[in-house]
């Protein structure tokens, strides 16, 4: 895979890695699996969102009155 980043992110990322002691691969690695962890997380929170939503309509209609 290569990643094209654009010139002014790409030195901002060069910049963080060198100051942090690390490769731009790890920080962007790392970026990565936190979006897909939240993402992830997002989706379960939508689903269980819904299961309860339509379980409970009848107590949400009533509390929204």
């Amino acid at each position: 895979m290569n990643l094209r980043l654009p010139e002014e992110v790409q030195e901002s990322l060069r910049r963080r890695a060198e100051a942090e002691g690390r490769s731009m691969h790890a920080i962007v690695v790392q970026a990565v699996e936190r979006y897909l962890a939240e993402e992830a997380d997002r989706a379960t929170v939508r689903r269980l969102g819904a299961k309860y939503a339509a379980r409970h309509a009848d107590l949400l209609r009533r509390l929204a009155e």
